[in-house]
């Protein structure tokens, strides 16, 4: 007699999701607000923010909070009045920020089936930022940027996140708005998956978790 098959094994053993444009979303309601009053058109500070000459620095770990801001006035200053480029700055590093809950739901619930990494290009003080928003227990660990010293797409971040979930990169899922990080993490054998909505998420994971793609839940 032939033995039933078992239940299927899962595609990967460890999830490594990005931060940033999947779980937390940042309010520039103000940034806008002062940008109209000085003049500027919609997105100078972020483009000032993340510009070449910051935005690596700012993701190595070479800044500070208050040299970010410090260089955001500076770059503002010459397109605007000193007091209007220093309150731009302060806005936009103090921007409110939220986290998509649906999407934290999901990942503890992944959770219960096999670590979950957070593997993102952040800032030093990243920590603090999950702590304040009540996610500072949502990952089994964090892959920083700013703490490892390496950026995504650069494939070193892929593999310090997959020896810390305890596998190969091939057994990883990685979860990134961002396409070419997604691609990098595929050329390393990981599944990818990129982020556009919640809704990418669960269907990734309903093969492990029992979620229906449609969001209907488990399935009976």
């Amino acid at each position: 007699m032939t033995p039933l098959p078992g239940p299927r094994r899962p595609a990967f053993d460890a999830v490594l999701c990005d931060i940033d444009g999947v779980i937390r979303f940042f309010d520039h309601t103000e940034v806008a607000r002062l940008e109209r009053a000085a003049g500027l058109p919609p997105g100078s500070t972020a483009a000032v923010a993340f510009g070449p000459q910051t935005a690596l620095p700012l993701i190595l770990g070479q800044l500070a909070k208050e040299q970010w801001a410090d260089s955001i006035a500076a770059g503002l200053a010459s397109r605007a009045g000193a007091a209007e480029a220093r309150a731009l700055a302060t806005a936009f590093t103090g921007s409110p920020v939220r986290a998509d809950q649906e999407v934290v739901d999901l990942l503890r619930r992944a959770r219960t089936h096999c670590p979950v990494l957070l593997v993102t290009n952040a800032t030093p003080w990243l920590d603090d930022d999950l702590a304040r928003l009540g996610l500072a227990d949502l990952a089994d660990d964090v892959v920083n940027s700013a703490l490892v010293g390496i950026a995504k797409p650069d494939r070193r971040i892929y593999e310090i996140a997959a020896a810390r979930a305890g596998t190969a990169p091939g057994r990883c899922l990685f979860v990134d708005d961002r396409q070419e990080n997604v691609e990098a993490a595929e050329q390393l054998g990981m599944t990818g998956v990129h982020f556009r909505g919640p809704a990418d998420l669960r269907a990734a994971l309903a093969p492990m978790s029992g979620l229906s793609a449609s969001g209907a839940g488990p399935r009976s």
